[in-house]
């Protein structure tokens, strides 16, 4: 069986871009959340968000090609290129045909596709952009990325809503392990985050209405909890064949070692109450891993701060964990950074691998008094200094789709 290694890291988040300064933002427990400011919100239902203000995409392709591309395609080259460069990976050295992107998105081109059906209600169809198409499609952002990096190999845009990425990063760690890559970006990007999206999660009654105090909105595992707050960006992370990497000297920060994918079959937006679907994932991953429940020290948890999810998935936990549950750390990266959706497991499992890498859990801010509901150990506002060698990322989107990772310290 061949093992899968992680190489490199690639983030652009509401609270920095750049591994290093995002791990940094995350153990200082730095908050994304606030008045939006990218687009104009003063129609939005709920005015505030975690959206990136000081994004430059011309530093990442040029003019011509950005005003072509959509902001979540802009996202996904980002990260792919942060990615890439934190590997060391020459990419045109690469045997392209063993070189894939995987990079999913939830929502795609959701600005682009709004913009143009406007133009069209108000100017006719004859004014819709000849770009809206590749502007708009979800799989773009992986064409980009391969084009840009000559990937000729395996080729995928996973959308599974908010379990995207780790889905994403789940299929390349198949592929790979089948011999039909030797190298995968993989991830997911969004950049939803605009008045459309936010009306239609909002009419869902899903959203955090703390208006007076945004920064406090997103509360995972907490007792005042009231919806999750959107966010956006994308996180890209280069998935490689082990005897690959170690032949060109990379640094390997973690072994991706199990995945699980199942689907509640419940509902189409709500979380099985009894947390099944997710408990179904979580074991398959254990035993993908060959671990037993006890060997499972930390879980970066989906923890969206909605009533129902959190509590599905402290009960999910305790029910594949066991006695052991009060003994493995959880907390959710999504009390500094929002939901990014589509992007939200790729960024999470950044924030697991530098908890390996240096023995920090970050904080779960907001998370001043645990609700009863959801019995698990959650990391409260301040970090906790801890040797982690086995974790597990948990992910799920609406439809019941469910995807859990297990990642562990690299040793021969």
């Amino acid at each position: 069986m061949r093992r899968v290694v992680v190489t490199g890291l690639g983030v652009v988040s509401p609270i920095a871009t750049g591994k290093e300064d995002y791990w940094q933002a995350l153990k200082d427990g730095k908050n994304g959340i606030g008045p939006l400011t990218t687009f104009d919100a003063s129609d939005s239902p709920i005015p505030f968000g975690a959206d990136i203000k000081d994004f430059e995409p011309s530093q990442w392709m040029d003019n011509k090609e950005a005003k072509r591309s959509d902001r979540v395609i802009q996202f996904a080259v980002a990260a792919a290129d942060l990615a890439v460069a934190d590997a060391k990976l020459d990419t045109g050295s690469l045997d392209p045909y063993k070189f894939g992107v995987y990079i999913g998105s939830g929502q795609g081109g959701i600005e682009t596709t709004f913009n143009n059906f406007k133009t069209m209600m108000e100017k006719g169809p004859k004014r819709v952009s000849p770009f809206f198409i590749p502007m708009m499609i979800s799989n773009m952002s992986t064409a980009y990325v391969a084009i840009k990096h000559n990937a000729k190999g395996p080729n995928m845009c996973v959308v599974t809503a908010c379990a995207t990425s780790i889905h994403s990063l789940g299929e390349a760690y198949h592929t790979i392990m089948r011999d039909d890559a030797d190298v995968i970006l993989a991830g997911g990007a969004e950049a939803a985050l605009r008045t459309i999206s936010i009306a239609g999660f909002a009419a869902m009654k899903a959203l955090s209405t703390r208006m007076d105090e945004p920064e406090k909105a997103s509360r995972p595992f907490d007792v005042d909890r009231d919806g999750f707050v959107m966010g956006e960006g994308a996180g890209v992370l280069v998935l490689e064949e082990l005897e690959h990497a170690k032949k060109r000297g990379a640094h390997i920060y973690a072994e991706l070692v199990g995945y699980g994918n199942t689907c509640d079959a419940s509902h189409i937006t709500a979380p099985d109450p009894e947390g099944d679907g997710a408990a179904r994932a979580m074991r398959k991953a254990l035993t993908h891993a060959k671990w037993l429940p006890e060997d499972v020290e930390y879980i970066n948890a989906h923890g969206t701060s909605t009533p129902l999810n959190d509590k599905m998935e402290a009960m999910a936990i305790r029910s594949v964990l066991g006695e052991h549950t009060d003994k493995t750390y959880v907390n959710s990266t999504k009390s500094m950074i929002g939901h990014c959706l589509g992007a939200a497991g790729a960024l999470e499992t950044v924030a697991a691998i530098q908890t390996i890498e240096e023995g920090v859990i970050h904080p779960t801010i907001n998370m001043d008094n645990l609700d009863p509901e959801c019995n698990v150990n959650v990391v409260g506002t301040s970090p906790v200094l801890k040797h982690v060698s086995r974790l597990l990322v948990n992910s799920f989107g609406f439809g019941g789709h469910n995807g859990v990772i297990a990642l562990q310290r690299f040793e021969e």
